[in-house]
Parts: structure tokens; C-alpha cells; sequence
């Protein structure tokens, strides 16, 4: 985890993290789920700030059929953020 949070703040000194928009993720047009602290899930997620990109471990707090809304740590700072789905593994998955 100390090598993660590292590279996370690495790769905030290149730029902001970036998120999906609502127009990107058709907030109107989808519907959304926000897991229970219980039912979040572990996940492995590609995250970018500014034009680095930074693979982190994370939590699944939400999602739509399309994006996921991860949270992730590095020392004492929470990072949340949405990406699309397919930037993100289940945890013991490839």
C-alpha cells in the first residue's frame, strides 16, 4: 500500500484526477446503485491524474450499467472519482 499511495501522489502532481462527467455517464438516462459499506466490493482500478495514469486497489462505492464510483486512499487523503467499467477488475480477478 505504501507503494500505491506513493504513485497516487506521484501522479496528483502532474494534474487533477479526472472523473467521468454526468453527460458521459447519461446520469438522466441510467440508473444508479450506491452499495452499503457491507456490499462494497474490492476492486483494482486505472485512475488518471492529469495525463498520468496510476493502476490503484479501491472500493466499488457505485455504479451505473456503464461506470464505476471508486474511493481510494493514499496517506491521509481520500480520493473519489467516477471511470468507465471497463477500467476496473473484481480483486483476485486478472
Amino acid at each position: 500500500m505504501q507503494s500505491q499511495a506513493r504513485s497516487v501522489l506521484e501522479a496528483a502532481k502532474h494534474g487533477p484526477l479526472q472523473s467521468l462527467t454526468d453527460r458521459e455517464m447519461d446520469v438522466r438516462g441510467q440508473p444508479l446503485t450506491i452499495y452499503p459499506h457491507a456490499l462494497q466490493k474490492r476492486v483494482r482500478a486505472w485512475v488518471r491524474f492529469g495525463p498520468e495514469a496510476v493502476r490503484v486497489d479501491a472500493k466499488l462505492v457505485r455504479s451505473t450499467p456503464l461506470a464505476a464510483g471508486i474511493e481510494f486512499r493514499a496517506e491521509d487523503q481520500v480520493f473519489r472519482c467516477w471511470v468507465w467499467g471497463n477500467a476496473v477488475t473484481l480483486q483476485g480477478d486478472a
